[in-house]
């Protein structure tokens, strides 16, 4: 299932298989490269918002659990709030072209400690080609890191140049790895146009700050455009 969307407005409200269900949870997908900090990023999400928001978080990983043990041993939700999905196969097969355990996954959670206000969906570390599906996500958050390259902007590909935000992490490591921030921040301007990218150290006191920011945003654009 696949929904027309731009970047300027949310697709159409719908659900899998909750008829007369009125509202639902805004969905934010989680992609990227493995090892560029997006399950570091759910973390840091969950343990920032947690106090103002009912979340939930999907992880996919292709042969393990791994991601969602992470956030289960750091405590970041209650267990009962973290589901983990099993592709099989390379990642985007499950966020984009076959999203059938993803949506059952979203729904459980929805209606085993619903109702929600933030779904958050991590896909499995993939390349720059991946995204999510619009039937899944209604806004995706594709995360890279610094020790990548700088050249990673300027290389493209659907993740760069289409999500809703790009998340340039790790910065702290920049001096170390004989990487140009500024140059980083160009290159992503000149693929993204007015699309925002935000640069992060999750290391760093408050690190996540600029995405939860990010996030608050669109719950609010979410929550105004509700029926």
């Amino acid at each position: 299932m696949h929904l027309d969307h731009d970047h300027h407005t949310f697709p159409e409200r719908h659900t899998w298989s909750a008829p007369g269900r009125r509202d639902r949870a805004l969905r934010i997908g989680l992609g990227g490269p493995v090892g560029s900090g997006k399950t570091a990023t759910v973390a840091a999400l969950c343990r920032s918002l947690r106090e103002e928001l009912s979340i939930a978080v999907v992880t996919n990983d292709i042969y393990t659990r791994e991601d969602a043990e992470f956030l289960l041993r750091n405590a970041v939700l209650p267990a009962e709030r973290i589901t983990a999905v099993e592709t099989g196969a390379c990642p985007h097969t499950a966020i984009r072209d076959d999203i059938s355990a993803n949506l059952e996954a979203v729904e459980e959670l929805e209606d085993g400690v619903g109702p929600l206000d933030l779904v958050l969906v991590e896909s499995g570390g993939d390349n720059l080609t991946a995204t999510f599906s619009r039937g899944l996500v209604d806004a995706q958050i594709f995360v890279i890191d610094v020790a990548g390259g700088d050249d990673i902007p300027r290389k493209g590909g659907p993740g760069i140049t289409t999500a809703d935000l790009l998340v340039v992490n790790k910065t702290d490591l920049a001096p170390h790895v004989g990487v140009d921030l500024a140059g980083m921040a160009r290159d992503a301007k000149a693929q993204r146009g007015d699309l925002p990218v935000a640069f992060t150290s999750l290391t760093a006191e408050d690190g996540i700050a600029p995405v939860r920011t990010w996030v608050r945003e669109r719950l609010a654009e979410w929550r105004a455009t509700a029926r």
